[in-house]
């Protein structure tokens, strides 16, 4: 029903409130209202019903809208189904790494995009409300009951995506993307990891008409430096990595064999370079271990840890490709004799798994990172000085890696085929593994001592 009775009041502001900034008029009997994150926005809509209204346009009594503005007036999305709609979009095919990346980048910015009763709910309730809502295998069952009441509110309680075009609320959104679930400054590849989720996100707004540009282009924020190249001092040298792998024999009960079954698991990563990833991904079929010489890994597979709920299958292990190639695209590493030594007598004592994988827990099941953790903090303490225990010096299984790169390429590897069997690009190699390792500083001092030496004899 329409008509020309139409009443339209001054603007009122309510602190407190999500959008302060209120619009109120009646059309025919009917009261109507409208909020705003601005008063610059408010004025803005209030200006074209008084220019609707003074044209002698017939107003909607349902909408209460004019003509002119009924036809271009678009239902805006909220933040809440923007998001379940991006994530369904997102999901397949994503890896689980991937998806949970998404959601926490969706979920910290939801953090600055509250409204109403929503604003109120703890940081820790909305996490988990988010992360039960956004995952699309979840969709048409109702919410545990201990998040009933913050996914109603959540469903209800957000800003609309159009309203990130407000400088104001762009911003806030990029300061709660630097904080920690305490409070802190979070480091900087976490900040950079959750603006570009959130920015890819925000293109996907784009594309449906809810934003005419990517706010986040707009916010600018201080540049920190970020340091992304290996510490030298968590690097091992050859004579320190033996003496790990040694160590690791001694590791829990001789009969249970817990550290003599990682003993191969921890010389892939060291002597071949591969990431805790392939390596648990690692089959026999993958191997080639000739009885003299050197052998061959052809990498296919992957198996990056993450939550059940962030896999296809509902283990913690997903199981992917390798990272940065096509699918099914393969990686050979050669492998030196000592290593295929090593392997050859893996397969000897503990065999394989069902599915023909080297390595697995003692129950037979994929090798997960609390256990191989454990047993490598337990060989750190048989086998370094107590000062170099508490020290980062291989303080993780992955500084294995990062030693057998340093080590390819300090004894003059071509750093493009370093960058082959490491499955990186030579930027990255350049950038973050060409660094000299531990004990190396007493060897370049006493060549510089030499080379004074040898020009003060010429001063001579």
């Amino acid at each position: 029903m329409e008509t020309l009775d139409v009443v339209i009041w001054t603007i009122r502001q309510r602190k407190g409130r999500a959008k302060p900034y209120e619009l109120r008029w009646k059309v025919g009997i009917e009261p109507k209202s409208k909020s705003f994150l601005t008063r610059a926005l408010a004025d803005h809509f209030r200006a074209d019903l008084l220019k609707a209204a003074k044209k002698g346009e017939p107003f909607d009594t349902l909408t209460g809208l004019p003509t002119s503005m009924t036809k271009t007036e678009k239902v805006t999305l909220s933040w809440y189904d923007f998001c379940r709609k991006y994530v369904h979009m997102r999901w397949q095919g994503a890896a689980a790494k991937t998806r949970e990346s998404i959601v926490d980048s969706l979920t910290v910015a939801t953090f600055a995009l509250l409204a109403d009763e929503a604003s109120g709910l703890p940081k820790k309730e909305i996490r988990a409300a988010m992360q039960w809502a956004l995952i699309p295998r979840q969709e048409g069952g109702p919410p545990p009951l201990h998040l009933e009441d913050a996914v109603r509110l959540l469903s209800k309680g957000t800003l609309d995506v159009s309203d990130l075009a407000d400088p104001i609320v762009a911003r806030n959104v990029c300061e709660e993307l630097t904080l920690t679930r305490d409070g802190k400054r979070a480091a900087a590849d976490t900040t950079a990891r959750r603006r570009r989720g959130l920015n890819t996100a925000l293109e996907y707004a784009i594309d449906l008409g809810e934003l005419t540009e990517n706010p986040l282009k707009r916010v600018k924020q201080k540049k920190v430096a970020r340091d992304n190249t290996v510490d030298r001092r968590c690097v091992v040298n050859p004579i320190q990595a033996r003496e790990l792998l040694v160590s690791l024999s001694y590791v829990g009960s001789w009969h249970r064999g817990r550290g003599r079954r990682l003993v191969a698991f921890f010389a892939t990563l060291y002597f071949a370079g591969l990431r805790p990833a392939e390596a648990i991904g690692l089959r026999k079929t993958d191997c080639h271990l000739p009885q003299e010489g050197w052998g061959l890994l052809t990498l296919e597979v992957t198996r990056p840890s993450s939550g059940k709920q962030w896999t296809d299958n509902g283990t913690v292990h997903d199981q992917r490709g390798l990272k940065q190639r096509e699918e099914h695209e393969a990686r050979p590493v050669p492998i030196p004799p000592g290593l295929v030594r090593v392997l050859r007598a893996h397969l000897d004592e503990f065999g394989t798994a069902a599915d023909g994988r080297l390595f697995r827990n003692e129950r037979g099941g994929i090798l997960g990172a609390s256990t191989y953790s454990r047993a490598w903090e337990e060989a750190r303490r048989f086998a370094l000085t107590p000062q170099q225990v508490v020290s980062s010096l291989a303080g993780r299984p992955y500084d294995l890696r990062h030693a057998a790169l340093s080590t390819w390429l300090n004894a003059g590897v071509d750093v493009a085929v370093v960058a082959e069997r490491a499955g990186n690009s030579v930027e990255v190699l350049l950038k973050r593994y060409a660094k000299c390792l531990d004990g190396r500083d007493s060897q370049i001092n006493r060549r510089i001592e030499a080379a004074l030496e040898n020009q003060i004899q010429i001063d001579r």
